[in-house]
């Protein structure tokens, strides 16, 4: 496995323990693609990366598989499965159940703070949009949605689906080529914040429901032009 592509082990959280730190941190590189599908994974080379024994690393793997993300063989080593349309639809589903209630509730209720927030991150989505800064793009969509939870205090929601929608973000990196498909993604979350400014609930939730249908008109393309990351 390329460890060189993989950035530095964070020291942020001093509290968390090596586990969750690796698993972590393993999570988002398998899904922003550092780390490809099929790759295996080297216990001992991660062991050593991060300055461990195996045992924390082994214990990462285990919740990594326990999300779908990577299969361990026995006597072989932990390989990260290929995409998987099924998987993304699934994971699709229970984030669009959980969004429309929390968008819902939204409109009943979301903090002037919040509100600013939000605004901010589609402005900033946008100047991402026209730098074709993919990247920073993705983290800033994650952060409007999780924004919008915690503005009408449905953080624990959010985290409850955070780490499912993995399946789903491996398949959107792969739509995000250049400014003219993350243009439209930027005009629906200024969709969807201003139906809950407008505490319009049906309007906010068929913002919500439109813009998670996005990667459904795209999956087949997908699949076919990048068919050897499928299963």
């Amino acid at each position: 496995m390329p460890l060189a592509v993989i950035a530095p082990p964070s020291r942020a959280r001093s509290s968390e323990n090596a586990a969750t730190r690796i698993e972590r941190e393993l999570r988002a590189a398998i899904t922003d693609l550092t780390i490809g599908p099929g790759e295996r994974l080297s216990e001992a080379e991660i062991a050593e990366r991060y300055a461990v024994s195996r045992q924390p690393v082994r214990e990462a793997f285990i919740g990594l598989a326990r999300l779908g993300l990577v299969r361990v063989e026995p006597q072989r080593g932990t390989v990260v499965l290929k995409l998987s349309i099924r998987r993304m639809l699934e994971a699709r589903f229970v984030r669009e159940a959980v969004e429309l209630a929390i968008v819902r509730r939204a409109c009943q209720n979301f903090g002037q703070q919040a509100r600013k927030a939000a605004q901010f991150l589609i402005g900033e989505q946008q100047e991402c949009a026209e730098a074709g800064d993919h990247a920073t793009f993705r983290r800033l969509d994650s952060l409007f949605h999780s924004t919008l939870a915690e503005g009408c205090d449905c953080a624990f929601a959010w985290a409850a689906i955070e780490a499912q929608k993995a399946h789903m973000d491996r398949v959107c990196k792969l739509t995000l080529h250049s400014p003219a498909t993350m243009q439209p993604l930027v005009a629906q979350h200024q969709a969807i914040l201003d139906a809950v400014l407008a505490k319009d609930a049906e309007r906010a939730a068929a913002a919500v429901s439109g813009h998670l249908a996005e990667i459904l008109s795209q999956a087949a393309h997908i699949e076919r032009d990048f068919a050897e990351l499928f299963e």
